[in-house]
């Protein structure tokens, strides 16, 4: 099987290596060429264009950043791609622009699916993503040997734009996990609390969360280079906040984090990890330990 991957960064790379571990026939395209070098030098090739990778393709993998790099991507796809190709976009982007993009792939019988990821760059180069399918179970079936050489939590929550949906809610509960957490570190730390054998004791309770025990040993030493940027983060609670105002939802801690997020991203810190929310705990704390 013959699988194009589109988007090859932080998370796009490390699951194009996964498929190709898996055994499949991977194309990748990135426009920025560099970034393909680790897929050629994995087994995979790296394609000159959008329309030689998409072409031929038994399966379009698309990972990218936002909903009008989605829309500007499948415009091309829809053209290059031969009718029967499974589209499995695997971006974060707005659940209703997800749901245009399958009615469009729907008019020249593409069947698709929008399969966001949670697991981070950690859960990528591991190839244990947790991945929320929207779309039709039949298209579900006809992809699941990708998916499962990526993830090892497969869910179909619904129909077209579902997988976002489900996303969104993601990102508000990893948003709020995370500044919850610097909360909680800022606290010890001012009372002098050991900081490692505390993350110990909570990480074995209700407090525990995959949210500390994948970032706490780097929040602790405050190490914050990008597994997940800030303006991604910042993104991604934008897309929640809107679909949370469509449809009446009463979310104040959605509107907090969000605010907290970007306030993160406006003083220079886009590019950091989303962990950062503790320097900013810490500094408007008045702490100089854990300066981004």
């Amino acid at each position: 099987m013959r699988i194009a991957v589109v988007g090859l960064g932080v998370m796009g790379l490390p699951m194009s290596l996964n498929l190709v571990k898996a055994g499949f026939d991977v194309v990748g395209f990135t426009r920025t060429a560099d970034r393909g070098r680790p897929l050629v030098e994995g087994g995979g090739v790296l394609a000159a264009s959008l329309g030689e990778a998409v072409s031929g393709a038994d399966v379009v993998v698309t990972v990218l950043p936002d909903s009008p790099d989605a829309q500007a991507v499948y415009a091309e796809v829809f053209q290059a791609a031969a009718a029967g190709t499974v589209l499995v976009d695997m971006s974060t982007i707005r659940p209703d622009v997800a749901r245009e993009l399958h009615e469009r792939a729907a008019e020249v019988s593409m069947p698709m699916l929008d399969a966001p990821v949670s697991g981070g760059e950690a859960g990528a180069k591991e190839g244990k993503l947790s991945i929320m399918v929207g779309g039709a179970a039949d298209t579900l079936e006809r992809a699941r040997p990708v998916l499962e050489a990526m993830g090892t939590t497969i869910v179909l929550v619904g129909g077209p734009g579902s997988g976002q949906t489900v996303k969104a809610a993601n990102q508000l509960l990893v948003a709020g996990t995370l500044q919850l957490v610097s909360e909680a570190l800022v606290f010890l730390e001012t009372h002098g609390v050991d900081l490692a054998p505390a993350v110990d004791v909570l990480g074995g309770g209700l407090a525990g969360s995959t949210v500390l025990a994948r970032k706490g040993a780097a929040m602790l030493a405050g190490e914050f280079a990008p597994g997940f940027r800030v303006d991604l983060h910042h993104k991604d609670l934008e897309i929640y906040r809107a679909a949370a105002k469509a449809n009446g939802v009463f979310s104040p801690a959605g509107a907090l984090v969000g605010e907290l997020m970007a306030s993160l991203r406006a003083t220079g810190s886009g590019g950091l990890d989303h962990s950062a929310l503790l320097a900013q705990v810490a500094a408007l704390s008045g702490l100089e330990k854990w300066s981004a």
